[in-house]
């Protein structure tokens, strides 16, 4: 049998619909904000869709653990013994919650063996959905229709960078100026990875720190498009719960795996 199966993956889809319908009540309604011990914000949003991913994950496959961005206490000893797991942010860009400007996400990936083998992005506000399996092709979804989608190789010129229009780091900036000639985009959470998979954006660079729960998902719909998510410093794809840490280093998003990135990132 494949790694995922059509009742699986309607299954994890649908909680992913579910999850993103529990967002949109509360984002309609007002919340309130608190701050977790490493300053960043959660809502009530977040604990809603945590609560109704991890209940729904554990019905649909209760052999496999969960690890959410709202359960991350979890002890590496218990971790690292995971072959397959879910991994899950329930709402991913919770700033752009918060600022209310409609750039965030829920993100499910299945990971075996280290490895994003199915992932699924939903953006609460618009509705639209992608999800792909590893080895397999990546679908957007919006209402009753789907669509195959890959990255648009060669890109156009000049290049579109997702890319934070303030706040940015001397590290980032730099980078910016290597890449020459490039159109910078705001977008927010995972959907940077699904943009660049559909062909509407080309790049994302990453310097600084995320989460494994931030980036699987997307890497898993990203790679099935044809693009890459390459750690900045090996070169290799991202790979996950391989250490007692879950924050990734810096990373390059790319539709075209031949854009000159190392160039880019020599010495940053």
């Amino acid at each position: 049998m494949s790694v995922i199966d059509t009742a699986l993956r309607e299954g994890v889809i649908g909680i992913a619909q579910q999850a993103g319908a529990a967002i949109m009540q509360v984002y309609a309604s007002g919340f309130d904000i608190e701050r977790k011990a490493d300053d960043s914000p959660v809502t009530t949003a977040d604990l809603a869709a945590h609560a109704l991913i991890v209940q729904g994950l554990a019905q649909l496959t209760p052999e496999l653990p969960v690890l959410s961005e709202e359960s991350a206490q979890l002890p590496w000893e218990t971790r690292r013994q995971w072959q397959r797991y879910w991994l899950v942010d329930p709402l991913d860009g919770t700033r752009e919650f918060i600022k209310r400007n409609g750039e965030f996400s829920v993100n499910i990936a299945l990971i075996d063996a280290g490895l994003p083998v199915f992932g699924v992005v939903q953006a609460p506000v618009t509705g639209v959905l992608w999800h792909a399996t590893r080895g397999g092709n990546a679908y957007r979804r919006d209402g009753a229709s789907e669509d195959a989608i890959i990255t648009q190789v060669p890109p156009a010129l000049p290049l579109r960078v997702a890319a934070s229009r303030s706040h940015r780091s001397p590290r980032t900036e730099e980078l910016l100026q290597r890449m020459g000639d490039i159109e910078l985009v705001a977008q927010g959470s995972s959907l940077k990875f699904c943009r660049i998979a559909e062909g509407t954006l080309d790049v994302y660079p990453r310097l600084g720190p995320t989460s494994e729960w931030d980036t699987a998902a997307g890497q898993c719909v990203l790679e099935a498009a044809g693009g890459v998510l390459l750690a900045a410093d090996t070169g290799q794809p991202f790979q996950y719960n391989q250490r007692p840490r879950l924050l990734n280093g810096d990373f390059v998003a790319m539709g075209d795996a031949s854009l000159p990135w190392q160039d880019w990132v020599a010495g940053l």
